[in-house]
């Protein structure tokens, strides 16, 4: 009886973790054992199908798909495998290959281990190996998340390349250290967010400063993303986008944190990956050295959060998240009134326009009589800078002395403690070396309080250096003000970089009917800087207003 042609794949698989299970299942293993039995049972091979690095839940793999369009084109009419675990670990899968598709082509199965061979009938156990071998795939997926979840508590920080400002630690694995050579791109990004720039000026900044961008660098130490700039023009290098810097100013990364599980898999079989809510994130504090300050990191993250798309008449955005009402403390709503022949915009408070009389006030204020206001005071001391920088630095000081926040007073107030702390360890030391001297304590007892103050000193010493760092509001103030110089118009960029808040009070109309309306200005890292005779503003309106 004439014996048919079986052309033949050799279908080799070897995902990540089988790899800690040696040679036994290696590629070289595999191909030697599927060549010995080719050539035993005369079968012609066509060619070796091998997919290094794949889970077996994964049918998409690229040689697997290759092999699949050969069988579809009539090249191969026999695939053979170490076992049955090498061709798949998915049960379903693996029974609609094995049962339909493989039958209906016309083509033999043979799996050389477990004597498994599809023209001698599969065996009766075949369905339950291929559920053990998925439970195996489960198992083996669980124990990696754990064991990565462990890495991950012990500050190790699993990934492929370093992000941008950072290089791997070649002293310690799952370990990254500051890069010299480009975090000064993560402190430009930053440094320019932080006085109020937002991400598409960042972008065009950084490309017409010719800063080369994360990718180019990583193409240019490790010949990664060879396929985008391998022959690309000059320009390429420098083609920053603004989902880039949004990602790099939105990254813990940068203050020294790791965050975890962002996304998922559905299933360990389904690697389609979909993102989990940030409840569920793994956050790692302190797994590294930061690059920026956390009093940076969250002030760009409450400039992103307040700023607003510019509309076509340059108005709504440029006070967002500034104006609240001095009473209830919500903010502003921004409206326009088109009733009257000239139409014009103002302020009020939004929980009176929620809930009406009885809950607030209108705190009505127009707009232009606002930003009127708010740019005449930025002038002034603007102006008082330029003049006598010395003066305005003593009445800022002794203002953020007098007027500063809650959370100011708290640093200060925890600052005095440690310094009497401080000079408290420094008098004890003294006492120490006389007992010690005296005889009055033991060695022992003298090495070990020794050990434990100095300890306590060099904690004080950090913790008091960083709050004078936190507090020193004064100088931060007045370089911002003096990189404005004096302007001539309001921006985004100038209201977040110098104040906090706007309060805009209930107005008063008097006996003259003149309108007056205190309005409050909190400046960045000083709190209210106007002294009592010019926190309660007359701010004539050259219109007749409405209360």
């Amino acid at each position: 009886m004439k014996q048919p042609i079986y052309n033949t794949a050799l279908y080799l698989r070897l995902s990540r973790d089988d790899k800690t299970y040696g040679d036994s299942v290696s590629i070289e293993t595999q191909r030697a054992i599927l060549q010995q039995y080719a050539q035993d049972n005369g079968l012609h091979v066509v060619d070796e199908y091998v997919d290094d690095g794949w889970s077996g839940t994964n049918f998409e793999r690229p040689d697997f798909r290759r092999m699949m369009k050969d069988i579809e084109l009539g090249k191969v009419n026999c695939v053979v495998t170490k076992n049955l675990s090498r061709f798949g670990r998915e049960h379903i899968m693996m029974d609609y290959y094995l049962e339909f598709i493989f039958p209906e082509k016309r083509v033999r199965y043979i799996a050389v281990a477990e004597n498994e061979d599809t023209e001698k009938v599969l065996s009766d156990f075949v369905p339950f190996k291929n559920l053990f071998n998925e439970w195996f795939a489960k198992d083996t997926s669980r124990k990696v998340k754990d064991a990565l979840r462990t890495k991950f508590k012990n500050k190790e920080r699993v990934c492929a390349y370093a992000i941008l400002g950072y290089k791997k630690d070649p002293s310690a694995k799952n370990r990254i250290i500051p890069d010299e050579e480009t975090r000064w791109i993560v402190e430009k990004i930053y440094e320019t967010a932080y006085y109020g720039a937002g991400a598409a000026k960042i972008t065009r900044i950084l490309t017409e400063e010719k800063v080369p961008t994360p990718s180019w660098l990583n193409y240019q130490r490790y010949g990664n993303f060879a396929n985008i700039y391998k022959n690309a023009p000059e320009s390429k290098k420098y083609a920053w986008t603004i989902a880039q810097v949004k990602s790099i100013l939105k990254d813990e990364t940068y203050i020294g944190n790791t965050i975890h599980y962002r996304e998922t898999n559905i299933l360990y079989k389904n690697k389609k990956r979909i993102r989990k809510p940030q409840e569920q994130w793994l956050r790692v504090e302190g797994t590294h050295e930061a690059l920026i300050s956390r009093d940076v990191f969250d002030r760009v993250q409450d400039l992103s959060a307040k700023r607003r798309r510019s509309q076509k008449n340059a108005v709504t955005q440029i006070f967002a998240g500034l104006v609240r009402c001095a009473d209830c403390g919500w903010s502003m709503r921004f409206a326009t009134n088109r009733q009257n022949k000239t139409p014009y915009s103002y302020y009020s408070c939004t929980y009176y326009s929620q809930h009406g009389r009885g809950w607030c006030s209108s705190h009505y204020i127009r707009y232009d009589v606002l930003y009127a206001y708010v740019l005449s005071r930025l002038q002034y001391w603007c102006r008082r800078a330029q003049i006598d920088c010395k003066r305005l630095l003593e009445k800022v000081k002794d203002n953020v002395g007098g007027e500063c926040t809650a959370q100011t007073k708290a640093k200060l107030t925890e600052l005095n403690r440690l310094e009497k702390r401080r000079s408290d360890v420094d008098s004890l030391f003294t006492r120490m070396y006389e007992d010690r001297a005296a005889d009055r304590i033991t060695e022992r007892n003298f090495t070990m309080l020794l050990e434990k103050y100095q300890a306590e000193q060099q904690q004080l010493e950090i913790r008091i250096q960083d709050l004078k760092a936190e507090l020193s509001h004064a100088e931060k103030w007045l370089a911002i003000v003096e990189k404005y110089a004096t302007p001539t118009e309001l921006t985004a960029e100038l209201l977040n970089a110098l104040i906090d808040k706007i309060l805009v009070h209930e107005a008063e109309v008097g006996p003259d009917g003149i309108r007056q309306q205190e309005v409050e200005i909190f400046y960045r890292f000083i709190g209210r800087l106007d002294g009592q005779s010019l926190s309660r503003s007359s701010i004539p309106d050259p219109v007749s207003l409405p209360v």
